[in-house]
């Protein structure tokens, strides 16, 4: 029979040491972390942002500085409190305008790289429209490929007209 109570001590002792063990608190501090404890969130925390309190533990009426502020237990909130309430994004907005400025940031170094490549391409241009200048102003005998696959040498006309149209292109396209 005593062995009967002790193991029914024992047992309720056990019961009740488990359900402490779940008295856990959640609550989203003021910099948007999410906080596990096994003690109440401080002082000054609004209600709205307590996540999870444990049984039976009032969440409004067991801190009555934060009951007595406004928009507490359905209270209207007057609209400085919502701007300062939106101004500490939750860690979804962080998070969300984090990947905006890194795809931002992408997007700027791929045209960044592309505007490079593009400007590459034109200085290559350049010099080989002015050094074609030089070549036909060389007095050299110049010739073409024509579209059989014969050699065609330059007249001094066709050549002034190259001279021309490489010209327009360098000033053009080489500033």
């Amino acid at each position: 029979m005593n062995q009967r109570i002790t193991r029914l001590a024992l047992a309720t002792a056990l019961i009740a040491c488990t359900s402490l063990a779940q008295a856990q608190w959640m609550w989203v501090n003021e910099k948007g972390v999410k906080q596990l404890s096994d003690q109440p969130p401080p002082p000054g925390t609004p209600p709205n942002r307590i996540l999870k309190a444990p049984r039976g533990a009032p969440v409004a009426d067991m801190r009555k500085d934060v009951a007595a502020t406004p928009g507490a237990e359905g209270e209207e909130v007057p609209a400085s409190d919502d701007k300062a309430a939106s101004a500490k994004p939750s860690l979804a907005e962080r998070n969300a305008d984090y990947k905006k400025r890194q795809q931002e940031t992408a997007e700027k170094t791929a045209k960044a790289a592309e505007d490079a490549k593009r400007e590459a391409e034109k200085k290559k241009y350049c010099a080989e429209a002015k050094s074609n200048i030089g070549m036909l102003e060389s007095g050299m005998r110049v010739s073409e490929m024509g579209p059989n696959g014969e050699r065609n040498y330059m007249s001094d006309e066709s050549r002034a007209q190259k001279v021309k149209e490489q010209r327009e292109s360098v000033n053009s396209m080489c500033k």
